[in-house]
């Protein structure tokens, strides 16, 4: 009878198995910080009544992946999205909607000045020295209407759901093709926020 393989102590078989996770919880940190670094972050999210209105208040910071901004100063126009939504509590069906919002920006480097166009579609715009500054104002509205208070019940629960993100839909059409799965272009923020609606 010819003898039998030798089993592998316990170390060695789930040492491999170990040493593989580790690498991969490495990875995993690495490639969210690196998200994070070039993503967006919201710094200031608010809701507030005034002149009889639900205003919308927010400040993202943009740290663009080197792949969009050297897209931008070859002379690809780039767009920013913001969406609002504001949604009433129901317990016995699902959450109804009551409004929903966006605002779009354009942002565009100018090469035979050297500067930076940015404005919101529709609109006026305005011209910046520094991609910087453009994206402040890209990256930013406040005094945003919702809705009216008085289609809103005071005694009714509302939340807000947002989102701010580079739109790569407005990309010109064999740019969308060429994406791909490319990570360096989902560039965006979403936030929940509870409203209050009681007296200030």
């Amino acid at each position: 009878m010819p003898p039998l393989p030798d089993r592998p102590a316990p170390l060695q078989r789930w040492l491999p198995a170990w040493l593989f996770g580790c690498l991969l919880a490495g990875w995993l940190m690495l490639a969210a910080a690196s998200a994070h670094a070039q993503g967006v972050e919201l710094a200031a999210l608010q809701v507030q009544r005034q002149d009889g209105a639900l205003n919308l208040d927010f400040n993202a910071r943009v740290n663009l992946p080197r792949a969009v901004e050297e897209a931008v100063q070859r002379g690809v126009p780039i767009y920013f999205v913001a969406q609002a939504q504001l949604l009433r509590n129901r317990w016995y069906w699902r959450d109804e909607r009551v409004v929903r919002v966006s605002r779009s920006w354009r942002l565009a480097y100018q090469p035979l000045t050297n500067s930076w166009r940015v404005g919101l579609l529709g609109g006026l715009n305005q011209t910046f020295p520094t991609l910087a500054e453009a994206l402040s104002l890209a990256s930013r509205s406040s005094d945003w209407k919702l809705a009216d208070l008085k289609d809103l019940d005071a005694d009714k629960d509302y939340y807000l759901q947002f989102s701010y993100r580079l739109d790569t839909s407005q990309l010109p059409g064999p740019m969308q093709f060429g994406l791909g799965g490319q990570g360096d272009w989902a560039v965006g923020v979403s936030s929940t926020l509870k409203v209050e609606l009681g007296t200030p």
